[in-house]
């Protein structure tokens, strides 16, 4: 029998997942054969391997992915252009050490969005905290924060971000004030986080899309040059999924 007292200290220390393999141990008889240190071991693994996967959700939650994706579930056919063995190596996250940028480019619908949400999810698996933000939504809370006054604790928040995703990057027309708040977050991420974008317009026509072509140079300087380049083709994923689910007649 295990006392009271030591379960509720166990409580006490938040070792949950220690107290249940305890109770567990108490109740079965095949524990009572092996030596106490490897019943110890046991209890101790378990605690580990249990506060580990609390904060892999913690970080899932926090980075706000639209969608349930993972590297595993990507789909590699030929047509869609994708090298499988330079995703696989994004998704060891080396990329992140190093504060490398990556650009996901390619037309509506071809699953752009999903391989961002799945490099995102292997970078949570690692350990990293990762933030998924659309760039119009993202321009229009930093415009909100300058009017509020926490302006300055929002770009510290986004600076201390180890993966910043931007999805629909070029998708809406972009103002001078919001190509300053870009060059702020690439000004505190270059050479120090790593940056994630995904976008359906060329990168070479990226520089024309800015209202003012100084700043953005210093953008595409601190974005483009420093990037990984994954290109995709064929037809929208939407498209080929809502063919497959339609009934044929």
């Amino acid at each position: 029998m295990i006392s009271q007292t030591l379960l509720e200290k166990l409580l006490q220390l938040r070792l949950t997942a220690f107290r249940k393999g305890l109770q567990e141990q108490a109740g079965n008889p095949l524990y009572a054969d092996l030596p106490f240190e490897e019943r110890l071991l046991l209890l101790v693994e378990l605690e580990c391997t249990h506060r580990s996967d609390s904060r892999n959700q913690r970080r899932l939650k926090l980075a706000e992915f639209p969608m349930s994706a993972a590297i595993e579930d990507i789909d590699f056919s030929p047509e869609r252009g994708l090298d499988r063995r330079l995703v696989l190596e994004m998704a060891q996250c080396i990329w992140v050490d190093k504060a490398l940028n990556i650009l996901i480019l390619g037309a509506t619908g071809t699953g752009k969005t999903f391989i961002a949400s799945s490099l995102g999810v292997a970078a949570c698996r690692s350990g990293y905290s990762v933030r998924y933000w659309r760039t119009s939504r993202l321009l229009h809370a930093m415009d909100h924060s300058r009017q509020d006054g926490t302006y300055l604790s929002f770009l510290q928040s986004l600076n201390k971000t180890d993966v910043l995703i931007l999805d629909d990057w070029m998708r809406d027309p972009i103002s001078l004030s919001g190509t300053q708040d870009l060059l702020e977050i690439f000004d505190d991420r270059f050479n120090k986080k790593a940056t994630l974008i995904v976008s359906q317009v060329p990168v070479s026509d990226w520089h024309l899309r800015f209202p003012d072509p100084t700043l953005a140079d210093a953008i595409l300087d601190r974005t483009i040059h420093n990037a990984y380049r994954l290109s995709l083709l064929g037809d929208s994923q939407r498209k080929l999924r809502g063919n497959r689910t339609m009934p044929h007649t």
